[in-house]
């Protein structure tokens, strides 16, 4: 096939992201659709019919997923059988590419064979994928949910947890992401009227309330509704941000907002710290191997390679395309991923 055009696919729990490669490896189209899967499959019917007017002269469709986590579906085989059953629905089976980790790319039909490696791996496609740009570095990918941290030595990853049990495990997946993750699940307490102050427990405010309080947290990207479905202006953050310690919004000032933000940014940039140092304590990188970022958190991981004393590199520097695409690629890094792998090995 002459100069096969491949959409790379990433079918999460909160978003569909789409990338579209031409055949030599330059971005055509990146997007991100919000899609709440866990409320029905109904919802990823409607995120593909968005993403549709971006398929122009797609020739091949390769997907990944971690949508088959949500509790919409009683395991996560059968989760990752109805997504790619979705998938077969949408396009023609034998244009379809379903990623299996280890096992590389499958036809559809081999995937419901081989549940176990297709679910959750697109981690490992961003990964490999970079480790073939850069032979050694601490790819993370920091998302609006979860950060991945992946040591890549001599162009080979080389994590130590295959799926999302035991990467748990060894601190390569932080269920800590910049937009989604509810407050309470950063820190119990924080300083606050010269006190430590208890947080309640309920999901009254996020961590896009707190990196928007801050000024850091990019306006595209939190595609989601706040967490009581109001506004996402910062004095709507910090109203949300003050429920978290029995207060209402005017009663205290903005600087006592922003110096609760600062502090809940930091307690998920110690966190994340934490578990970088741990993964980086294996020694497969020297003190130079830089941290390789990729996700909306990119902003989080420029901090984070700097509290490491390591070198930075964006994930959008090591793709081919305008700027606008290779940024929001890097934000979407394993739909690039796939698309690219596909591309490279099919």
């Amino acid at each position: 096939m002459a100069d096969p055009t491949f959409a790379g696919w990433d079918l999460g729990g909160a978003h569909l992201k789409i990338a579209v490669v031409s055949g030599d490896g330059a971005l055509k189209a990146v997007r991100q659709v919000p899609c709440a899967l866990w409320q029905g499959l109904d919802r990823l019917d409607e995120a593909l019919a968005l993403a549709a007017p971006e398929l122009t002269g797609v020739a091949r469709h390769a997907v990944t997923m971690t949508g088959e986590l949500v509790d919409l579906f009683p395991s996560r085989r059968s989760g990752v059988k109805a997504l790619v059953g979705k998938m077969v629905e949408h396009f023609s089976s034998d244009e379809i590419l379903i990623f299996g980790g280890t096992s590389g790319f499958l036809s559809p039909d081999d995937a419901l064979g081989q549940c176990e490696r297709v679910a959750s791996a697109n981690w490992l496609a961003s990964a490999r994928w970079a480790a073939r740009r850069v032979e050694n570095a601490l790819f993370a990918d920091l998302g609006s949910t979860t950060a991945d941290l992946v040591p890549l030595a001599n162009g080979e990853v080389r994590a130590l947890g295959a799926n999302d049990h035991e990467r748990l495990a060894c601190d390569e997946l932080v269920y800590s992401g910049v937009t989604r993750t509810p407050v309470m699940a950063i820190a119990r307490r924080v300083p606050f009227d010269g006190e430590w102050r208890a947080l309640m427990a309920e999901q009254f405010a996020t961590m896009a309330d707190v990196h928007r309080i801050t000024g850091r947290l990019p306006p595209t990207v939190d595609q989601h509704p706040a967490a009581d479905g109001a506004g996402k202006s910062v004095d709507d953050s910090a109203r949300r941000l003050a429920r978290m310690v029995g207060r209402d919004l005017e009663e205290d000032s903005p600087g006592a907002w922003r110096g609760l933000a600062r502090y809940l940014a930091e307690r998920q940039l110690r966190d994340l710290a934490d578990a970088a140092e741990r993964v980086l304590s294996r020694h497969l990188l020297d003190d130079q191997a830089p941290l390789v970022g990729a996700g909306i958190g990119r902003f989080l991981l420029r901090d984070l390679a700097a509290r490491l004393e390591r070198p930075y590199r964006d994930f959008a520097e090591l793709l081919r395309g305008p700027e606008e695409h290779r940024n929001w690629a890097a934000c979407c890094a394993p739909a690039a991923a796939v698309a690219l792998l596909a591309l490279d090995d099919i």
